[in-house]
């Protein structure tokens, strides 16, 4: 039981890092299994550009203007352009932030419903920690999929003969990590407020979800656009970082911001709760 113990929470090992490198454990196959749907979805993409991209201009006039205004789509006929409308303004934004949003409601909650927060505690380590560790461990799909992404992106395109900035692509995923850390925030606050893990990631990435949607509609009219500045997406922008080099550093540093003030938030409010 002792030994099963220690395995469970890591406290017996006299280490203060233990519940980090367990999280950090379970973190690894789903974000590999994250970064093969990447390779599966860029192969399909790099192999399609090159007999699309003559005829992007015309696709480009065909559709509403308001729809690349929606997706904040650009440039389709360049690598740039089309690699940030079809994999990152989507896939990214969209996906992985709420793969995040995912991750970060199951921290708490999933521990408390299976009673192993309980056993958790029964330890010598604050709430404080528990919290903090947890979170840490989202350094794993942070590396793995900017790193995995970034690679299988860049060798794509020299595959087709094309070729990206590498500064411009090394930045469009350091500047989405804030972007990031703020969704798995989102889920992170509701984890240490709803008992119930699956109601907890729903509720995590359906609003992260919304909060797309909401910036993504008004920012189609000028007259509501001050509305989507409440929402994270609106201090990422791909298309802007991959096709015009612009790096929104004050942007990110918004973000950053906020994620910390949610992490300040959860552990504020799972200190006080009861379990």
């Amino acid at each position: 039981m002792t030994a099963d113990t220690g395995t469970g929470t890591g406290t017996s090992t006299g280490t203060t890092t233990a519940i980090l490198r367990v999280e950090s454990g379970k973190r690894i196959r789903g974000s590999v299994g994250l970064v093969v749907i990447f390779v599966l979805l860029s192969a399909l993409y790099f192999s399609m550009f090159p007999s699309l991209s003559e005829e992007m201009e015309a696709i480009e006039q065909a559709f509403p203007a308001f729809f690349f205004e929606l997706f904040g789509i650009e440039a389709l006929h360049t690598i740039e352009g089309f690699i940030a409308a079809e994999i990152y303004a989507f896939f990214w934004v969209i996906l992985v932030g709420i793969y995040f949003a995912y991750v970060g409601a199951g921290l708490i909650a999933a521990d408390i419903d299976d009673r192993k927060m309980d056993l958790t505690l029964s330890n010598p380590i604050s709430r404080e920690s528990v919290v903090l560790q947890k979170v840490a461990a989202l350094w794993v799909p942070l590396v793995v999929l900017n790193v995995g992404v970034a690679t299988i992106v860049y060798v794509g395109a020299l595959v087709i003969g094309e070729s990206f900035d590498p500064v411009a692509l090394a930045m469009v995923h350091l500047l989405s990590v804030p972007y990031l850390l703020v969704c798995a925030g989102i889920g992170l606050v509701l984890s240490v407020i709803v008992d119930r893990p699956r109601t907890a990631r729903a509720a995590a990435l359906t609003l992260v979800f919304v909060l797309w949607v909401v910036d993504a509609v008004s920012g189609l009219d000028p007259d509501f656009e001050w509305i989507g500045a409440a929402t994270p997406s609106r201090y990422y922008d791909e298309t802007a970082i991959l096709v015009h080099e612009e790096y929104a550093i004050a942007d990110a540093g918004i973000l950053l911001a906020v994620f910390l003030l949610l992490v300040a938030i959860a552990v504020v409010v799972f200190t006080r709760r009861d379990i």
